[in-house]
């Protein structure tokens, strides 16, 4: 499929999405437990978890937009653990009656969720720093965090898989949202992260203004040139101190992986969690990482 139509299908299941978030029956207490212990059972958000010294701060997951905790993090999370990383998930950006598909409120908000949910990870690990590992929105979300709400004090890095840091263009698609009459209310209004998501939001302007970075943070950006969600993708690059801007491409040539996949199950874009999770042990990336 064209990247352009693959651009159009997700456009289309946003609007999709923010016409049935008024219309979808709550999701009860039990329909998000089998998640939720699955996590545990695979070795992720056990709190009787106690960070080593070979890796003393616990990692703090973030899913992407229409994400979910488990989800996003099959193939990742197992293999933090297994790497003896302390490793937490959590769901942030819940609608009122759209279960599973999260990360669609406003983003400020969900900012402050991961807020709360990092200070439950430190007192449950003793740690005083976590680092932080987000896919798409959750790569670029917790830079208001970091920025507006005392984060810095508590992060050690920011690693982001292919993060829509300066906002999307969909391949110039959202640049058609006037000619569809009601779009741009709809999508502020019943799914505002997608909203704030849009190259030029306000959310972006004010999140961006006075610099990408905060001191004390360290910054990866993993990024594939064939991103179709996030465009272009040099727009995911951070500028400033303790940044390190990765391609894929630039590490494996033949990695085909676009959008979902580098966040979801690239062993490329996942040995570079590795390496910047862990610097001081860093290994060479290559095809066979």
């Amino acid at each position: 499929m064209l990247p352009w139509r693959r651009a159009l299908r997700a456009l289309t299941a946003a609007l999709v999405v923010a016409g049935a978030a008024t219309l979808t029956p709550t999701a009860t207490a039990a329909e998000s437990a089998p998640s939720r212990t699955a996590a545990v059972s695979s070795g992720w958000n056990d709190y009787g978890c106690k960070p080593s010294v070979a890796h003393p701060r616990p990692v703090v997951l973030a899913h992407g937009t229409f994400g979910n905790s488990v989800d996003n993090w099959l193939v990742l999370a197992p293999y933090l653990v297994k790497r003896g990383y302390c490793v937490f998930s959590l769901d942030y950006g819940q609608l009122p009656g759209v279960p599973f598909f999260h990360g669609l409120g406003p983003i400020d908000k969900s900012a402050g969720q991961l807020d709360t949910y990092v200070d439950k990870v430190l007192k449950a690990t003793g740690a005083k720093e976590v680092d932080i590992v987000g896919h798409s929105q959750g790569g670029m979300m917790p830079r208001h965090y970091l920025k507006f709400l005392g984060g810095a004090e508590k992060v050690n890095a920011l690693i982001g898989l292919a993060p829509d840091n300066h906002g999307t263009t969909l391949l110039g698609l959202t640049e058609l949202l006037p000619f569809f009459p009601g779009a741009e209310d709809l999508l502020s209004a019943a799914t505002p992260a997608l909203a704030d998501q849009i190259a030029g939001s306000k959310f972006l302007t004010k999140l961006n203004a006075g610099g990408d970075t905060v001191p004390g943070v360290r910054y990866t950006v993993i990024a594939t040139k064939y991103d179709e969600v996030v465009t272009p993708y040099r727009s995911q690059f951070l500028n400033g101190p303790d940044v390190r801007n990765v391609v894929v491409q630039d590490l494996c040539a033949v990695d085909l992986s676009e959008h979902v996949a580098v966040g979801i199950l690239d062993r490329v874009a996942h040995h570079e969690v590795a390496n910047a999770l862990d610097p001081a042990h860093a290994k060479p990336t290559t095809c066979l990482s």
